[in-house]
């Protein structure tokens, strides 16, 4: 499986995940994922960003917010239609392009910043899109982007829970077998049983590596590893979000940002 024909999946679940994501059903970006990028993220004041694989542009949007001058692209072009649509009622000054983050449609050393939420792991030719966000930064720019957490997004997982459906482990395994386009099908657990009756499950290509894959891979391309972070749901959050407590127990998510030298 390569980049177009994973474009082709995404492009499928678009409409379906637009709707869920803005009706708020995207809890665990909402409420952990997101939050925790952006007290991550540096300042980004004027800079030129680039967002890969920017989906219907939530999190684009929030990043021309803090005032960064904003190109952002997606392989699906049913997402950048809706991205493009929210960009005419709310103008922000985004820059939205259909394209895939393997061929990227810039000149070399164009962009001060790049940002990928939760998208490279949905890239089959990881060492390629790394090497493309590489190329198209300035010197001195960063490449910070999320992904699922490898240690805990295995081929098998398990969630455990108590008598009172509290997780109190997560059970894994085949860490070290990478998926290779293994489709997962499913829609955002908050979503209740009465709207997601008849919509259709988001298929989306799984692609794991391990820790160490997505770590030597920075380090080939020629990015220095800046910071590290694994986000968790403060009890407050839980307290709001029960469902999310599951999140407390193991690392979801896995931040990463590097500077190209």
């Amino acid at each position: 499986m390569d980049h177009e024909e994973v474009g082709r999946f995404w492009n499928a679940n678009a409409d379906v995940w637009t709707k869920l994501a803005r009706a708020g059903f995207d809890v665990y970006r909402d409420f952990l994922n997101t939050p925790a990028f952006f007290a991550m993220l540096p300042d980004v004041i004027g800079l030129s960003g680039l967002d890969i694989g920017c989906g219907e542009g939530h999190n684009t949007r929030l990043l021309a917010q803090r005032r960064a001058l904003v190109t952002a692209i997606d392989i699906s072009e049913v997402f950048i239609a809706h991205a493009e649509q929210e960009e005419e009622r709310e103008p922000l000054g985004i820059d939205y392009r259909v394209a895939s983050a393997v061929e990227l449609p810039f000149d070399d050393d164009t962009f001060d910043f790049a940002t990928g939420f939760m998208s490279f792991m949905d890239i089959p030719e990881t060492d390629r899109a790394l090497a493309e966000a590489h190329r198209v930064l300035k010197p001195g720019g960063f490449l910070q982007f999320s992904t699922t957490h490898p240690c805990f997004d295995t081929p098998h997982r398990r969630n455990l829970r108590d008598e009172n459906g509290l997780t109190y482990a997560i059970e894994v395994g085949d860490y070290f077998r990478n998926l290779d386009g293994e489709i997962s099908e499913w829609l955002f657990g908050a979503a209740p049983p009465e709207l997601k009756q008849g919509l259709p499950k988001f298929k989306t290509p799984r692609f794991t590596r391990t820790v160490s894959q997505w770590l030597n891979l920075l380090i080939e391309t020629g990015f220095q590893l800046e910071r590290i972070e694994e986000p968790r749901p403060t009890d407050e959050t839980v307290r709001a979000r029960p469902d999310m407590q599951d999140a407390q127990i193991v690392a979801y998510f896995l931040h990463i940002r590097g500077r190209k030298q």
